[in-house]
């Protein structure tokens, strides 16, 4: 077997060849085989005798007999190789394409004497390349119908394929761009370098990424493109290039630009409106808070007017020599039960700025409510009833005993007035209750003791409940209140943790509810039976601390005058020189909470470190640091007080026990 017969059975084998042919061209026969004859429906009997050039004629498609015919002539003119694709009709009666690759050959004077050839199947390969041709189209189409830049580049950065979105960026017809970078397509060098290294970044990580990239556009514009670019794979999964697309943003970032500067003016516009709002309410609350004080002013300086007055009346006529010994007793008794009067106003105002030095306590709120029932009994009249309505068991609140004994006086007398003097005033306590929201202030859980002082007398006005709390608020005639009733009453609630809330109808009564929180029953301590002491100072010594010359001067006489042996300092500092280590002989330390340099707290912890039983009491008439910590520790006598109150008090506290 010759060596191109062995070629064409094994091209036959591997199923590329369909068919051979011999053409005698000198005796115009065919020698087919019987695979070509079979394929063709041409009868092998014929093949025998050899057909004509006719018979293979007749098997092709009419469109494709003339280009054919055409073909075999051209290559029996020259000689050599020819090849040529069409379609031809099986004995299924079906055209498929085939492709005829064959030779002539001449004799030495250019004679044609043999035609052999083989027969191709290209039926699978024209489908192949015509879906190819038919994507390629497609993908083309699609291309050039995508809005911007689209392209293509190779490993080395050269250009691959261009959408008009591209030939308009470059400025260059494709033919001219096709197959050359950035660097020898783009004008501008930075622009093209600052591209070629973000595409081999790109190329080498194998991560996509969208940015935003300045250009140069040929008319000289500058724009700004939105690129999202891809690396580019083989069959392999090896990166091959790189595929991109890009938008001008242009627009839409001047766009962005212009509403983010009008946002930026509006911003300013409303922060300009929101101060100027600001403002007009600084002025209105500063309005607010100059009012509210001159309506303080007014009404402290009237109730204190009214008082001193009394005191100085007083005291103009206590001058007289020939005053009769009955009427000195009265005027002195009016002076000491005007200072009394000053002193609770004074406390009433600490109450309501919150501001009063609380000595709280545990203490059961129903048995306090059982023991100041006649106080209030009378304090409300003959024509008012008072009812109790209590629980079985012992309601512990911790706070200060004496204003909410207060608290209750002022809550009963209000309810008194609002019946105009008649009628039943119910008192109530429920204890394990929630505080609920009050004047804006979410709930508490608590759990809180409920006071509850409940009239049936006319109620309060819907446009009043916001400001009955406030100071010198008053609905009743001139001369029947001061107005601070209940802002004592709302002052000491808010010092102590509660809150008071009030609910009201008109013509059918009102119900105020002082809320406190509550506590466990207080361990009760034995401290055994006092000590015996004596009833006047008989020489007790007391270290009073004291830097108002003038209340230092008269503490320490009437110290004197009851019979304590008084030494007097003016600061703290000098008291613990004075005391030195071992107490300095003193038997008491007496001083004023608000002094320049070290408090009297301050002092009175700093003796109690050193000398742990040396007794110390406090003095005074107010002072910041004892409205915030009340659990100073240490017992407390107000100011004003009176001989008999001080000389009580260091008794009190030298026994060790409680100041009333």
């Amino acid at each position: 077997m010759s060596e191109d017969a062995e070629r064409v059975e094994l091209a036959r084998a591997a199923g590329a060849i369909i068919g051979s042919w011999m053409w005698d061209l000198p005796g115009d026969r065919f020698t087919l085989d019987a695979q070509f004859a079979a394929d063709f429906g041409i009868a092998l009997d014929r093949t025998e005798n050899g057909p004509r050039i006719d018979d293979i004629i007749e098997t092709v498609h009419p469109d494709d007999k003339a280009g054919l015919l055409t073909a075999i002539k051209a290559a029996i003119r020259r000689g050599g190789p020819y090849a040529h694709q069409y379609r031809v009709r099986h004995v299924d009666g079906a055209y498929r394409w085939i492709e005829a690759n064959g030779r002539v050959e001449l004799s030495p004077d250019g004679k044609a004497l043999r035609f052999p050839g083989v027969l191709l199947d290209v039926e699978a390969r024209r489908r192949i390349e015509a879906e190819r041709d038919r994507a390629h189209a497609l993908a083309a189409s699609i291309i050039e119908a995508v809005p911007g830049v689209v392209y293509a580049k190779d490993r080395q950065g050269r250009m691959l394929l261009g959408n008009a979105g591209t030939t308009a960026l470059i400025g260059l017809p494709p033919e001219t761009y096709i197959g050359r970078t950035d660097l020898e397509n783009l004008a501008d060098r930075a622009q093209a370098e600052a591209v070629m290294a973000n595409d081999r970044r790109i190329m080498e990580t194998g991560v996509a990424e969208q940015c935003e990239e300045a250009v140069n556009l040929p008319d000289g514009r500058r724009a700004i493109w939105l690129s999202t670019k891809a690396p580019l794979y083989n069959a392999a999964g090896e990166v091959i290039g790189l595929v991109g697309s890009s938008l001008d943003i242009t627009a839409r970032k001047q766009v962005e630009a212009e509403h983010e500067a009008l946002n930026d003016l509006l911003e300013q516009r409303v922060a300009a409106v929101i101060a100027e709002r600001e403002q007009v309410e600084e002025a209105m609350r500063q309005s607010q808070k100059m009012e509210a004080v001159g309506q303080l002013t007014g009404g402290v300086a009237h109730d204190f007017n009214n008082l001193l007055t009394i005191i100085r009346s007083s005291v103009d006529l206590l001058r007289r020599p020939d005053l009769p010994d009955e009427r000195r007793r009265r005027y002195l008794d009016a002076v000491s039960d005007t200072v009394d009067r000053a002193a609770r106003l004074t406390r009433q105002l600490l109450a309501v700025a919150r501001r009063q030095a609380l000595k709280p306590e545990t203490f059961d709120a129903c048995a306090k409510l059982r023991e100041v029932v006649d106080m209030i009994d009378t304090l409300t009249g003959a024509r008012v009833d008072i009812a109790l309505d209590l629980p079985a068991t012992p309601c512990f609140i911790h706070a200060d005993l004496s204003q909410f004994e207060t608290a209750l006086v002022n809550m009963a007398v209000n309810a008194r007035d609002a019946m105009d003097g008649t009628g039943t005033i119910t008192l109530r306590i429920a204890a394990d209750r929630a505080l609920p929201a009050i004047r804006g202030h979410a709930e508490v859980s608590g759990p809180f003791v409920a006071v509850d002082v409940v009239d049936h007398g006319a109620g309060i006005a819907p446009h009043h409940l916001a400001t009955i709390f406030e100071p010198f608020f008053t609905t009743k005639g001139v001369g029947k209140g001061t107005g601070l009733g209940l802002s004592q009453v709302f002052g000491f609630a808010k010092q102590s943790g509660g809150d008071v809330g009030v609910e009201s109808k008109l013509g059918q009564g009102s119900t105020f509810t002082l809320y406190l929180p509550q506590v466990a029953a207080p361990i009760v301590a034995d401290h055994g039976p006092p000590a015996a002491f004596a009833p006047h100072g008989h020489g007790c010594r007391v270290l009073v601390v004291e830097d108002n010359v003038e209340v230092g001067a008269f503490a320490s006489q009437i110290l004197e005058d009851l019979g304590y042996a008084p030494h007097w300092v003016t600061n703290g500092d000098l008291a613990l020189q004075a005391l030195d280590v071992d107490g300095a002989g003193f038997d008491i330390v007496f001083s004023d909470v608000v002094m320049p340099g070290m408090g009297g707290v301050d002092l009175a912890r700093a003796i109690r470190e050193r000398l742990p039983a040396m007794p110390v009491i406090l003095t005074s008439g107010y002072s910041h640091v004892l409205a915030e910590d009340a659990e100073h520790g240490f017992p407390l006598l107000h100011k004003p007080y009176s001989a008999e109150k001080l000389s009580s008090a260091l008794r009190a506290t030298m026994r060790g026990l409680t100041i009333r």
